[in-house]
């Protein structure tokens, strides 16, 4: 029995340590797996962005989801509310319009209040950006602009979000920012892989974008990386980057290119009291005071202007002559670049698709030419639409009322110019534009496009998930605790018993 003893008690020992050592190990290992093996859990992130136009605001509200794409959120549009009234640059000259602005501001952040849950609204950033309409205002009357910005940053501040800021953007950051919007919706930039992942498109190509608003129009589009200049701007998005050429023309929106060539009918013109306008349609007529056309930056003001002198204008629905008028309004022969669109700006030649939104499009839309057309099916729908008589066109196009109808003889010829003599589309690229107003049933502007290139810069929100409920992991780190000391214990005694 003996010999037996001390082979025993060695097994005992080693018996015990090793349950030591897997005490340990399993304490360790539970720990390490509560600690790194949780997975996050994103929460959906909110963004407001307000597009403060030259005729009117619209205020978006987007959303992504927590996890990024390559550090840009994958965003969608939520909702999206027309505020009431005119432009902000509309603003500070009557009291009680400013009161109604306002209001008709409130209605739509009611509605994007009880979108939002209610413990992500300080979360939630706001933005506001006024485009051409505030920049005219800022060169005719700055204390006004500044006026109106800081009225509407007191109105914003107090509202339940994060307001960032309320500014106007450049030209070139409206037209980079819708030519963003128009890739991202077409897929450009991203596409959800058969496992559910977002992925670059392989091999896809950048679409152009051509912004037409009442104030200024925008054209964006991709480059080779070697070209540079003024117009060259380079971005980051979902881990790519891209060189976009983009040029914004101010004074050259829809409505301010009107003013001008109202203008040249006015000057054309030894009888205010009767002016023969061969852009109005035939039938119509219409008393137009002098300030509509001359209160602007865009226009030159006349010897002996009086605002309140009244001009009557017939429709002649010439169709020829406005397509002269409209020309002259272009420089297109001042020219120091290997190529220019018009008043001596360079562009390089345009490639690719391109979408052409806002005023192209609901003037494509008059002509019955929205989608993609051909070049001179496009020119002969212009022609076709400025011969028409005005009781015919109240006819045909009911759902256009008077105030627009009147204007689309030019807007066609505008169009016309600006894309093929300014541009430079021909019978080949013509076929490349598409003219629509949505995509997916998103519009088509550049608040998604800044509010996707914003994503870059706004944390995400993410709760760790452990593997473990608190109480499992709190009972195993107890009983691998106690065991450990149970078993330290045992060797203890083992010890002293040894020793004795």
């Amino acid at each position: 029995m003996h010999s037996k003893r001390p082979g025993g008690y060695k097994c005992r020992v080693a018996a015990v340590l090793l349950l030591l050592l897997g005490s340990i190990a399993a304490l360790v290992a539970v720990a390490v797996i509560q600690d790194t093996w949780g997975t996050n859990k994103y929460t959906l992130e909110y963004g407001i962005v307000i597009d403060s136009g030259s005729s009117r605001s619209n205020i978006y509200l987007y959303e992504w989801p927590g996890e990024k794409e390559n550090e840009t959120g994958v965003v969608t549009e939520k909702l999206n509310c027309r505020v009431d009234g005119d432009g902000i640059s509309e603003m500070k000259v009557d009291p009680e319009k400013d009161a109604k602005s306002l209001e008709s501001f409130n209605k739509c952040m009611d509605n994007i209040m009880q979108t939002i849950p209610a413990e992500k609204h300080k979360t939630t950033p706001l933005f506001l950006g006024a485009t051409a309409g505030m920049r005219l205002l800022h060169e005719k009357d700055e204390q006004r602009s500044n006026e109106i910005l800081a009225s509407l940053t007191e109105y914003l501040s107090s509202l339940p979000f994060a307001f960032q800021n309320a500014s106007i953007i450049s030209g070139q950051e409206e037209g980079l920012y819708g030519w963003v919007t128009v890739n991202y919706l077409k897929g450009r930039f991203l596409e959800l892989h058969l496992l559910n992942k977002f992925i670059r498109p392989e091999g896809a190509k950048t679409s152009g974008s051509m912004d037409l608003g009442g104030a200024s129009t925008q054209i964006a589009f991709a480059v080779q990386d070697e070209l540079r200049g003024d117009d060259y701007m380079r971005v980051k998005l979902y881990g790519y980057p891209y060189n976009v050429y983009t040029h914004s023309f101010l004074c050259y929106g829809k409505n301010e290119a009107e003013k001008k060539v109202l203008d040249k009918v006015v000057q054309q013109s030894s009888d205010p009291s009767f002016i023969i306008n061969p852009c109005y349609p035939e039938g119509f007529n219409i008393t137009l005071k002098a300030s509509s056309i001359y209160d602007t930056e865009c226009t030159k003001t006349p010897k002996n202007y009086d605002p309140d002198q009244e001009f009557f204008m017939v429709g002649e629905a010439n169709s020829d002559k406005c397509g002269s008028l409209v020309k002259s309004i272009f420089d297109f022969k001042t020219c120091s670049s290997p190529q220019c669109s018009f008043n001596g700006v360079e562009q390089p030649p345009v490639t690719g698709d391109f979408m052409a939104y806002a005023g192209f499009f609901f003037t494509a839309r008059a002509l019955l030419m929205n989608g993609t057309s051909e070049f001179d099916k496009f020119n002969a729908s212009v022609k076709k639409f400025c011969h028409t008589h005005w009781t015919v066109l109240k006819v045909e196009k009911i759902s256009i009322s008077d105030r627009y109808l009147r204007t689309y003889c030019f807007a066609a010829h505008y169009v016309f110019t600006l894309l093929a003599d300014g541009y430079k589309f021909d019978e080949e690229t013509w076929k490349n534009i598409q003219f629509d107003k949505q995509v997916k049933d998103t519009s088509i502007g550049w608040s998604l496009g800044y509010m996707l290139s914003v994503t870059n810069m706004i944390p995400s929100e993410v709760k760790i998930i452990p593997p473990m409920t608190n109480p499992v992991f709190a009972g195993l780190i107890f009983l691998f605790s106690a065991l450990t000391i149970v078993t330290v214990v045992f060797i203890f005694i083992l010890l002293v018993r040894a020793c004795f």
